[in-house]
């Protein structure tokens, strides 16, 4: 009986040091992707647009343009830009406007929206038309939305102060970005 009882508990011992150890249910740890922001750092953009100038007085203006812009991190980029639009004053006949802009820009990407409201200032000189050679100055917002990495839409108003008076205006602008 001895033997009986010593051989038990030596099979009890060796079988719960089976079982001994690690848990069989294991537990993995799950990593979310990252998610890569559409908008980068050193960015070179070129924009083609449409473009609305609504003037204080007289009709309003439509044409569109080119721009070129480089961000230098994804929040602060300069840009340049060539419009041209057309216009009609009420007691003369129409004429066509060209104006050239220098900007600096100042976005805060939302890069899980890909959108990125941005901030604008500028100037520049127009020319053309019967109102040859002014200068103006102008402030405004805008957004993009990057439908890819090298593709967006954007659109932006602008209020554009303007050294004939009284030309002050407020310029919208709705156009494609292709970013490199």
């Amino acid at each position: 009986m001895k033997k009986l009882t010593v051989a038990l508990l030596t099979v009890a011992v060796m079988v719960t040091g089976a079982y001994a150890g690690t848990s069989s249910k294991t537990f993995k740890e799950t990593v979310a992707p990252v998610s890569e922001c559409k908008f980068r750092d050193q960015e070179l953009q070129i924009d083609a647009f449409g473009l609305g100038a609504f003037y204080n007085e007289g009709r309003p203006g439509w044409g569109g343009g080119i721009g070129i812009n480089y961000f230098f991190s994804k929040f602060i980029g300069v840009g340049i830009e060539q419009d041209m639009f057309g216009r009609k004053e009420q007691d003369s006949q129409g004429y066509t406007e060209w104006a050239t802009a220098g900007n600096v820009f100042l976005r805060l990407p939302i890069c899980s929206l890909n959108l990125a409201p941005y901030a604008v200032v500028g100037g520049g000189a127009a020319y053309g038309g019967e109102r040859s050679g002014h200068g103006f100055g102008h402030v405004g917002g805008g957004l993009e939305y990057r439908v890819t990495d090298n593709i967006g839409l954007f659109s932006d108003a602008r209020y554009v102060y303007s050294t004939i008076d009284p030309e002050n205006a407020v310029a919208v602008r709705t156009g494609l970005r292709f970013a490199f």
